[in-house]
């Protein structure tokens, strides 16, 4: 087994070239300055993001342009070499592996390379969206995760969004969500993922505008930003913000909302979509049954997907496209023992009270009157929205009643009205006295509150009661805390209200308040404003519907608030089933009651309630199902009609969405679920590998890491790294170590602070971060400190943190580390070798600045036989050679300049390999790349605009082909030991001549593939 032989006359010239990746130095305005990110731009060259290095801009961050600033990356040749005295070499092996940190993982690396480090369950089918993302299958990292109510779709947004950030393809971030989960969806991407967002919600819009000049645009103050889709689609200067900027990675959560051509939240991401490199949509029901409908939601992703928006099938988007259920297979056995089975939704009959029955009567007899009779009412459905409002509340009825009375008053047609606006005002009269007295629904809800449930003062008990109605969430808040028992300030802490009319910090503020275990909230009463994406299982697992949506999905959605991932107890369900004696009276049971078992039946059947009717938005279903209530037929009736497709609908089961649950995302052999089409095969941390990306050299297994370390871990190298950089750590930075617990806690130095200005800023001001940190890699401490947040009456935000990869504290030792060495230097390394080693890194681009291929390769110049020998793991290699944290350094001098004058030749070695195996290194991507462009030239362009996509797309396929000369950088070189000689009890020096039967010979160069 022998490393590779370059001949003289194979080699060829090095020049700089225009390409900066991260962890590389420059040199601007006469500073330097270290690479955080690199893109091209259109007009003024290459925009990189730098940190300061030079003591005048030392951690000062800054933009520039490669047209409009001299941005120097140093020549490789005129690398100088230096000695490192540091004990083990401590020095050069922590330079090194922040080398490894900070450069961005190739394109072609299609494997997860975080996924074990976050504080997530290690759930295979959570990791599957990111896996899909990362595939290669679609151009670009694009993706609808589809998965139902409760499954943890924002633990797999942050996990891909880790991924991309990993490969130098997350730096600008734009999180998109409903107003009322903002807080929710920020604090989870950082308490798990270490992912800051700031929150631009109205509070945060202003004080940004506050703090920057006026007319700046906002988006380019922070790089990673979460914000509500209100706010943006709303104010027509943020339009123009955006459409001013570039961003790496786009998620829109609760993303059916972007359906309807026209409306401003679909300009929105019209605006957006084309103006990002990776798009995450996100939507428990992402469809709303039309297939154009949703062909227009998946052209947002890639809008050659599908050719005929009126005619596709679930193939046409398996690369763009998961979706799951609790049912799935592989939920079903990952869950086993960590997500509690929900129990059945009890029906709590409420027999109605005289004065209810009243009502009753009014409004069988006049407003829904059977037999063919005719209502009072001109407008067909007004009719069934007095009765919700009824079965609501008196006090929506009230509500209901006055608002049709003024509607009518202002009518020019009193004739016409006279004979509804009577009948309106008999309503008025019945329902003006009724108190919560006359309520059977109250009387039923405070005996299941405080008999069933166990709800009042001293008690810890949690519920959630849901109503349609304002006015009834309202009248409740107002009667409930004393009929539970409670009284004076207890009667006002224990209720919180929560409805649509709120502003986003009010909604927030009771999501919060009802999460945390001490505080005083005991119920939290809410609209449906609640039902999409809010998580309310943390203290509660008991739900009440106080009216009963007539809709499958909104039943599923509510429940689903209670019933979704992290729940530790069976969620119980029930619901106020208000009932009559009144001969015709349309009470609860002709409908609520009949929609909750059919939910439970689909539920349990099919993991999913929107399929039954096929009309998937719980509106339609709603206006559906009055429109069949007036034709006669009862729930079940119009159900199954839908079901069956009898209304001479393609509808239901049957229709072209039916395909979209079972065949996308089937398990595979190993009992993984994987994307259609793709060949998976096992690899280290139970990721799944595309075929033809594993490294098959002799000696390298497929398990080989995704990203080579140095050191065995994150903790080890910042323990080292701390040593390295702050000698007297307890003086400089007043570090507390506890060895027992793993607990880091210090003093974060000004630079460090000036980093953490990304963290929310709740979480800075409420732990006092910038005076003390307190963070750990023990993620069961760090998971305890999470749950004792929760248990907090003042903030839902851990006072520990855990340390990832993407943590600011790993990311600033990192840099530290990095700049420690000079301005282009490279450490001299004392090693078991028979001739210097250099350490090189060879990266390969395409032209949006993306690494495509990187190299860490050990290359040697033999100058009597005028030939370089390269070995392509470095890794390995460097454990062969003794490089480790119990080698010796003999602080033995060595002269450089036999060393440097090598230089030229070790470069031109290194890059005459890179180019003998780029095009084999290129074919993976190439592949995908060309299926593409051959699809894209299949595609019918109807308009000018769907023309200029075309070129647009045709031109990015280009651009992800690896383009111009390989950028090289000296890293370090291995010296050999001038007092050792072979035979003198150590092991054999190692050489990159040795023959395959040495027991010291090295692996060989990685096969194309593994790149």
């Amino acid at each position: 087994m022998t490393a590779v032989q370059i001949s003289a006359e194979q080699s060829v010239a090095t020049t700089g070239q225009d390409q900066y990746p991260a962890g590389a130095q420059v040199v601007v305005r006469d500073e330097e300055w270290l690479v955080r990110s690199s893109m091209p731009t259109t007009d003024d060259g290459t925009r990189i993001e730098v940190v300061g290095v030079s003591e005048f801009v030392r951690d000062q961050e800054a933009v520039f342009f490669s047209g409009l600033d001299r941005i120097a990356l140093l020549d490789p040749r005129e690398t100088g070499l230096v000695m490192d005295d540091s004990p083990n070499y401590r020095r050069s092996r922590l330079f090194l592996e922040a080398v490894l940190r900070r450069t961005a993982l190739p394109q072609s690396e299609r494997r997860l390379a975080l996924a074990d480090s976050f504080l997530m369950d290690p759930l295979p089918y959570q990791r599957r969206p990111a896996e899909l993302a990362l595939s290669g299958a679609n151009l670009r990292p694009r993706l609808l995760i589809a998965d139902v109510v409760g499954l943890g779709k924002t633990l797999e947004i942050g996990l891909t969004l880790a991924e991309l950030i990993r490969r130098g393809r997350g730096e600008r971030i734009l999180v998109v969500t409903p107003q009322h989960v903002l807080e929710q969806f920020q604090h989870e991407l950082w308490t798990r993922f270490a992912i800051p967002l700031v929150r631009l919600d109205s509070v945060g819009i202003e004080r940004i505008q506050r703090e920057i000049p006026a007319g700046r645009n906002p988006f380019t103050s922070f790089k990673r930003v979460i914000v509500s889709i209100d706010t943006l689609k709303n104010t027509d200067q943020y339009q123009h913000h955006l459409e001013q900027i570039r961003w790496d990675a786009v998620v829109i959560d609760e993303s059916h909302n972007l359906i309807n051509r026209g409306s401003l939240r679909n300009q929105l991401a019209r605006t957006l979509a084309p103006r990002t490199d990776a798009l995450i949509l996100a939507s428990a029901t992402p469809h709303n049954g039309d297939a154009r409908s949703f062909a227009e939601l998946i052209g947002l992703l890639d809008p050659v997907a599908i050719q005929d928006p009126e005619n596709y099938r679930a193939a046409d988007i398996e690369h763009l496209f998961i979706r799951r259920t609790k049912i799935s297979p592989e939920v079903r056995e990952q869950m086993k023992g960590q997500w509690a089975d929900r129990g059945p939704s009890h029906s709590v009959r409420c027999p109605a009270t005289p004065a209810e029955e009243k009502v009753f009567e009014e409004l069988a007899a006049v407003w829904l009157p059977g037999d063919g009779g005719t209502s009072v009412s001109t407008v067909p459905l007004f009719p069934y929205t007095l009765l919700k409002s009824f079965l609501s509340s008196h006090a929506a009825l009230r509500a209901t009643v006055s608002a049709r009375i003024k509607t009518l008053e202002k009518k020019d047609d009193p004739q016409g009205t006279a004979a509804e606006l009577a009948a309106l005002n008999r309503l008025s009269e019945l329902a003006a006295d009724l108190t919560e007295a006359d309520s059977a629904k109250f009387t039923a809800l405070v005996r299941q509150l405080r008999e069933e449930i166990g709800v009042g003062p001293g008690s810890d008990e949690r519920v959630v009661v849901f109503s349609e109605r304002v006015q009834t969430l309202e009248w409740l808040s107002a009667v409930l805390p004393a009929a539970l028992g409670f009284k004076g300030r207890a009667a006002r802490d224990c209720v919180r209200v929560m409805h649509g009319g709120l502003s986003d910090e009010q909604q927030m503020a009771c999501v919060e308040e009802f999460g945390l275990a001490d505080t005083p909230v005991r119920v939290l009463l809410t609209g449906d404003v609640a039902s999409e994406g809010v998580n309310l299982h943390r203290q509660c697992h008991q739900l009440v519907h106080y009216d009963v949506p007539w809709s499958l999905i909104r039943i599923e959605q509510r429940n689903g608030r209670i019933d979704r991932y992290g729940q530790a107890r069976p969620p119980e369900f029930r619901a106020l089933i208000l009932t009559s004696e009144v001969e015709g009276a349309k009470d609860d049971t002709v409908v609520a009651e009949r929609l909750l078992e059919r939910e439970d039946q689909a539920h349990r059947s099919l993991g999913t309630a929107e399929a039954v009717t096929g009309l998937y938005r719980a509106e339609a279903e709603e206006k559906s199902l009055i429109q069949d209530l007036l034709r006669g037929r009862t729930v079940d009736e119009s159900l199954d009609a839908h079901r069956s497709g009898t209304d001479g609908e393609d509808a239901g089961l049957d229709d072209f969405l039916a395909d979209f649950f079972g065949s996308v995302g089937e398990v595979g052999e190993v009992g993984e679920a994987r994307p259609v089409g793709e060949d998976t095969r096992p690899a280290e941390s139970g990721a799944s590998v595309p075929a033809g990306t594993e490294a098959s050299s002799a000696g390298r297994t497929a398990a080989s890491p995704v990203v080579p370390r140095l050191f065995d871990s994150t903790a080890h190298f910042l323990d080292e790294a701390l040593r390295e950089v702050y000698p007297d750590a307890r003086g400089q930075l007043d570090l507390d170590r506890d060895q027992q617990s793993g607990l880091l806690s210090f003093r974060p130095p000004t630079e460090l602070v000036h980093r953490l200005k990304a963290l929310p800023m709740d979480y800075l001001r409420e732990q006092r971060l910038r005076e003390r940190l307190l963070v750990t890699f023990n993620r069961r401490l760090a998971e305890h400190s999470l749950q004792r947040a929760r248990e907090s009456s003042t903030s839902s935000w851990p006072e520990i943190s855990l340390l990832t990869d993407l943590h600011p504290v790993v990311e600033w030792l990192t840099d530290k580390v990095l700049v420690g060495m000079g301005r282009q230097e490279a450490p001299m390394i004392t090693a078991n070798v028979a001739e210097p080693i250099y350490l090189v890194q060879g990266v390969y681009s395409n032209k949006l600045g993306r690494p495509t291929v990187v190299k860490w390769m050990g290359v040697t110049w033999l100058e009597a036989a005028r030939q370089g020998l390269v070995d392509d793991d470095m890794v390995s290699l460097l454990r062969h050679c003794g490089v480790g944290p119990t080698m010796a350094n003999k602080l033995r001098y060595r002269d450089p300049a036999p060393l440097r004058k090598a230089l030229p030749h070790v470069l031109d070695t290194a890059e005459a390999f890179l180019n003998a195996h780029r095009d084999a290194w290129d074919e993976p991507l190439r592949e995908p790349i060309e299926q593409y462009k051959r699809r894209l030239g299949t595609w019918r362009q109807p308009t000018l605009a769907d023309e200029r996509t075309k070129e647009r797309l045709a031109d990015l396929a280009d651009s992800l082909l690896t383009t111009g000369r390989p950028l090289l950088r000296v890293l370090a070189v291995l010296v050999p030991d001038t007092d050792r000689k072979d035979g003198d009890g150590g092991p054999p020096s190692v050489s990159l001549t040795a023959p395959a039967s040495s027991a010291t010979a090295l692996r060989s160069p990685s096969s194309p593939a593994a790149l």
